[in-house]
């Protein structure tokens, strides 16, 4: 009889060991990406009449056009959620429908309306970010990075007790590699907005600390999708757009070739916020734009279900995104923060 029992404890332990997969999470956002962009490919009607990219007969050929590993690979073998054509619906609960405030809900699990402005004054609220390195297994190893130099405020590491860099600071870690040096001289010598380099810049950062660091949380919000929109310049939002697909194509291909992210790593990339509609409102966002509280949000990984292009199903928030980044991990961050959103339980079923 203890024989017996023995075994069945030893084999319920092994199967609770390989309910989760997950070891890692890469979150990356961009900011201000229109969930119609996504889901319907670029528009026509904004395109310059000169411009041959990313055009197609339909919403899916315009779409994987313009986003292709999210289309190929996060989709298909992921989930993604935000198509208001299809019955799936996203979105913020700030109210604000503008930066902070989005970056805040995203990343504390809840709205907190004294964040009502973009103004970079250190986050009081403690991110899902800053929880984890709280932890003794992920102390250590939680790295943000960001282009709008307010992500650093935000994320707060400089009370959370990790790498927070953004905007024009330069990124020191030990050791310095030679293709850092070069990124933190270039960024500054290459401004085009204040506040906010191109996304070339905390992109690439983020990849050096990833190599030489292997953090279990890299967090990485991208800004060029959001600057280009209040400009006007729709082809250059667009090409932006395509250029963060391609980042998150270099992200995975390169942690499925590092051991202990291989098959171990889950990403997840979502926007802040979403924006209006063609001809002007797309430009902006915020209260006065009434549908740019829509988002989208897609997951990839070892625990995530291949159910592609969710339709036809209940609401996401914003703010379940926190404590569903933390579930990856195997923590339970809506149970440990009262107000956060709970977990969306479709992303993570583990095998």
């Amino acid at each position: 009889m203890t024989r017996r029992i023995a075994l069945l404890l030893a084999f319920s332990g092994l199967a609770a060991a390989q309910t989760n997969k997950t070891e890692n999470v890469i979150f990356v956002m961009t900011d201000g990406l229109r969930w119609q962009d996504v889901f319907r490919g670029a528009d026509p009607r904004l395109q310059s009449k000169d411009s041959k990219e990313f055009r197609g007969e339909t919403p899916e050929a315009r779409r994987a056009a313009l986003l292709p590993f999210l289309w190929t690979t996060m989709a298909k073998q992921g989930q993604i959620y935000g198509n208001r054509d299809a019955g799936s619906d996203a979105y913020v609960t700030n109210g604000f429908n503008f930066s902070y405030p989005g970056y805040n809900e995203t990343l504390t699990g809840a709205a907190d309306p004294r964040v009502d402005s973009n103004d970079k004054i250190p986050n009081r609220n403690v991110t899902v970010l800053e929880w984890l390195n709280r932890k003794p297994a992920f102390t250590g190893k939680v790295g943000a990075f960001g282009a709008w130099d307010v992500i650093s405020a935000i994320t707060n590491g400089a009370r959370g007790g990790f790498p927070a860099n953004a905007g024009y600071d330069a990124f020191e870690m030990k050791p310095m590699t030679p293709a850092l040096a070069l990124i933190n001289k270039l960024k500054v010598e290459t401004k085009v907005w204040d506040g906010e380099p191109f996304d070339s810049f905390p992109f690439f950062t983020a990849m050096e600390y990833l190599k030489a660091k292997h953090p279990r949380v890299l967090y990485l919000s991208l800004g060029e999708t959001d600057e280009w929109a209040h400009d006007g310049k729709y082809d250059l939002y667009l090409k932006s757009a395509h250029r963060v697909d391609d980042y998150l194509r270099v992200l995975w291909e390169t942690v499925q070739s590092m051991p202990g992210y291989k098959d171990h790593t889950t990403l997840i990339f979502s926007p802040d916020h979403g924006r209006g509609e063609a001809p002007t409102d797309w430009k902006g966002h915020g209260q006065k734009i009434p549908d740019s509280k829509y988002i989208w949000m897609a997951f990839l990984g070892p625990d995530t279900p291949a159910l592609g292009e969710r339709k036809n199903i209940p609401a996401v928030t914003q703010s379940q995104v926190a404590a569903t980044l933390a579930a990856f991990l195997g923590e339970d961050y809506a149970a440990a923060v009262p107000g956060a959103g709970k977990p969306i339980p479709e992303v993570r079923q583990p095998k």
